[in-house]
């Protein structure tokens, strides 16, 4: 395996890194504090990214960028925008995590548009910011037991039920809802929908107060007798009972390694911010046994290794994207790792920083704040592992619950 990034990708590195200490951490308490405040600097950032985008699409990154590689040559190896959005995305949330997912455009639903939706609906769609809707009340980790139901009339779908902890869901200009097309059906009939805001039926019930990640917006909406053309049924409208719940279900494959990414970046700057903190106490000796070092040395070893194998997972679930190699196992692989790292790193961290950890004075608790959500959104720890098991075991979800 080649460990060398390609040098393509510097530049988004470089840049990335930059707005993150640049931007991203001199206001980042500041929306901490105000809650539901929008950040309007972010604006610029996001015109900037679309920019590049257009103006070099074979070096892009973002969520919009993020969908499987299209190379006709099957020999080719790609080191493409599933691996850039990542690399971009872990330099972003090394100064905020909350910054990057209220950057316009780049919502957890444009990736899923990129992932699954089809030429047309790509162009169609192209500028939208669109949030990801599949969380209920009576569903969380089970994506396939929503109850959300889209019932065809004409060349429309009449959507009614109820979603909840939707990321940037006011902000966005449309949210891509999951639903049922016919609940007899099972998990099969589950596809997803493009709803612009604005659209009747589809009403804003409030807005959560969150323990991190407090500059993006998080909402409750609901879908009474909302119609929605047939042609916002991303990919194909048909049924595959054999397929099941595959079809939706790819648009993890590419949004769980980035949020594996998310708690990478979040995870290091804690991690970074420690040992500057504790330079003046503490010698870092990679040459000496680690049984001869302070028990603060070795675990500071410790978290250094973890996450160095949380990004190399990352990036392996991204490379698999980028050649159109079938990547569920290592994506659900990634985030499992990277998100309980990531709440490990952050958390030890602030408390590794004595009072300095636990006060405002410093990003350390903010951080570790933060770090909670990439633990449990696109699928929980123990979802993870579920999916994980069910593979490796050769077991359907009705034969490992």
């Amino acid at each position: 395996m080649n460990i060398d990034l390609p040098n393509k990708f510097k530049p988004i590195i470089n840049n990335a890194r930059q707005v993150a200490l640049n931007v991203y951490r001199p206001i980042s308490r500041k929306y901490d504090r105000a809650e539901h405040q929008e950040a309007k600097e972010l604006e610029m950032l996001a015109a900037v990214l679309d920019g590049f985008n257009e103006g070099d699409p074979s070096n892009s990154a973002g969520a919009t960028q993020a969908s499987k590689g299209k190379s006709d040559n099957e020999e080719q190896v790609i080191n493409g925008a599933n691996m850039s959005t990542c690399l971009g995305v872990m330099e972003l949330c090394y100064g905020d995590v909350g910054f990057l997912l209220a950057m316009p455009r780049q919502g957890l639903g444009n990736a899923a548009i990129a992932a699954v939706a089809n030429d047309e609906q790509l162009e169609r769609f192209k500028g939208t910011w669109a949030a990801m809707a599949i969380t209920e009340p009576g569903c969380g980790s089970d994506s396939a037991a929503i109850r959300t139901t889209a019932i065809q009339d004409g060349d429309h779908y009449v959507l009614n039920g109820e979603k909840i902890f939707v990321t940037s869901g006011e902000r966005a200009d449309s949210v891509v809802v999951w639903a049922s097309v016919d609940p007899k059906l099972g998990r099969a009939a589950i596809k997803s929908f493009v709803v612009p805001w604005g659209t009747p039926g589809m009403e804003l019930v409030r807005l959560e107060k969150k323990l991190g990640i407090r500059a993006s917006d998080t909402a409750a909406i609901t879908f009474t007798d909302c119609r929605v053309p047939a042609e916002n049924l991303l990919g194909s409208p048909e049924v595959n009972v054999k397929k099941g719940f595959a079809g939706v279900m790819e648009t993890f494959d590419n949004t769980r390694p980035l949020v594996a990414a998310m708690a990478v970046g979040c995870a290091r700057a804690s991690l970074e911010r420690l040992r500057e903190l504790l330079a003046d106490h503490i010698t870092l000796d990679y040459q000496a046994p680690v049984d001869t070092v302070s028990a603060v040395e070795a675990e500071i070893y410790t978290m250094e290794a973890e996450l160095e194998a949380a990004y190399w997972l990352v990036l392996k679930a991204a490379w698999m994207a980028d050649n159109r190699q079938a990547n569920s196992v290592q994506a659900s692989i990634s985030k499992a790792k990277a998100g309980r790292v990531g709440n490990y790193i952050t958390l030890r961290c602030a408390e590794l920083a004595g009072t300095l950890g636990y006060t405002e004075e410093e990003l350390l608790e903010k951080w570790a704040r933060d770090s909670k959500i990439l633990d449990i959104f696109e699928g929980t720890q123990q979802i993870q592992q579920l999916i994980i098991a069910r593979r490796i075991l050769g077991l359907s979800s009705q034969e490992l619950r």
